[in-house]
């Protein structure tokens, strides 16, 4: 039950922000919104304000918003001419399409901007918890317990700064300045290569003086600004991610397996949600980043579809045909039917078995 209640909060937040994006900046183009849903299919409840007609319907798995004169063949009456969309300038078509997947990116950095300002960020600290036998950090004598503070007379304040200097070393002799029961000594060693796996699971060469992490975190606060800046930093590294994982999906390097859908949604909100509010919010931030990447792909259908036409628009002057849209849309159904098959079945195959996409066993 716990899973079913973080699945409705964060698919709601999540829709409601996308559709949100598009309406708002819709009105303010002003167009005429007809209907603003979250869900599809029979209308469950709602009011009317003017013009719109506001509404929950029956399939919670997304949502949308009816604008006058959406289609291009749409008839309307002269007085509504003035609120279509299909007749406002082509950079105004491309703001308000671009605004639903631009909300979700928003909300991540608002919600970074947040947890930034109130909570700070939980930094692992570049102390040694175990040292591997025969390791360059054992025979150069450094001891569990030590707290790297410089490689290369590089002050660090964390293990990922600390990981990222010996990593790019590219095996050269390195001085690893520690401390040690009030003291601070040097000791000079080699790293050596090792074959590991990065988050994709790929293998990778990189680095290592063979000590791991003791465990130990400090919260490092931020101002408003720095925390806004921090923000925009951490939406940009999910969006590199998100990025990379679709070009490493659609290349076959990582498995079309760790496509998850509705149920791998519910499973990770319900963990989060298990490990307390601020996990919870956070994901919605990945899931908010990931839904505005996979709308701007251009897919017909998806929002990435309208930019791409409304694109060609802007350089050839003239619309689309409407033949040619109608096409491009069918063949975006029946990828969508495609893609919303393998990952139910991602999803039931993956609950059977109680595998983790991007996360081994």
């Amino acid at each position: 039950m716990n899973s079913i209640f973080a699945f409705i909060i964060v698919l709601g937040v999540l829709i409601f922000v996308h559709e949100f994006g598009h309406f708002i900046v819709a009105r303010l183009c002003g167009v005429g919104v007809e209907k603003f849903s979250l869900g599809f299919g029979p209308r469950v409840f709602g009011r009317k304000y003017g013009l719109t007609d506001y509404r929950v319907s029956a399939v919670p798995l997304g949502g949308y918003v009816k604008m006058v004169g959406e289609e291009p063949d749409a008839d309307i009456s002269d007085e509504m001419l003035p609120l279509s969309f299909t007749h406002k300038p082509v950079w105004k078509r491309i703001l308000i399409v671009a605004a639903g997947p631009g909300f979700n990116l928003l909300l991540a950095v608002v919600i970074f901007f947040v947890l930034n300002l109130v909570v700070g960020v939980f930094v692992l600290k570049p102390s040694i918890g175990k040292i591997k036998p025969d390791s360059p950090a054992q025979i150069s004598g450094l001891q569990a317990g030590d707290e790297v503070v410089a490689i290369d007379g590089t002050a660090v304040d964390s293990w990922t700064d600390m990981a990222g200097l010996i990593s790019n070393s590219e095996g050269r002799s390195l001085s690893v300045t520690i401390r040690r029961g009030g003291e601070t000594a040097t000791y000079s060693m080699r790293p050596t290569q090792i074959t590991d796996k990065n988050i994709f699971g790929e293998e990778i060469q990189r680095y290592v003086i063979g000590i791991t992490s003791a465990g130990d975190v400090y919260t490092e606060k931020f101002g408003p600004v720095d925390a806004l800046y921090q923000g925009v930093v951490q939406t940009g590294r999910i969006i590199e991610l998100t990025i990379l994982s679709v070009a490493k999906i659609l290349s076959g390097t990582i498995s079309a397996r760790n496509i998850g859908g509705p149920v791998a949604i519910a499973q990770m909100a319900g963990q989060q949600a298990r490990q307390g509010v601020i996990s919870l919010i956070s994901f919605i931030a990945l899931l908010s980043v990931n839904l505005a990447i996979l709308n701007f792909l251009p897919i017909p259908v998806l929002d990435g579809g309208h930019l791409l036409f409304f694109l060609i628009e802007a350089v050839i002057r003239r619309p689309v045909s409407i033949r040619i849209r109608e096409i491009a849309q069918q063949a975006g159904i029946f990828l969508l039917i495609l893609l919303m098959i393998l990952v139910f079945y991602n999803d039931i195959a993956n609950w059977i078995s109680g595998w983790t996409p991007l996360g081994g066993n």
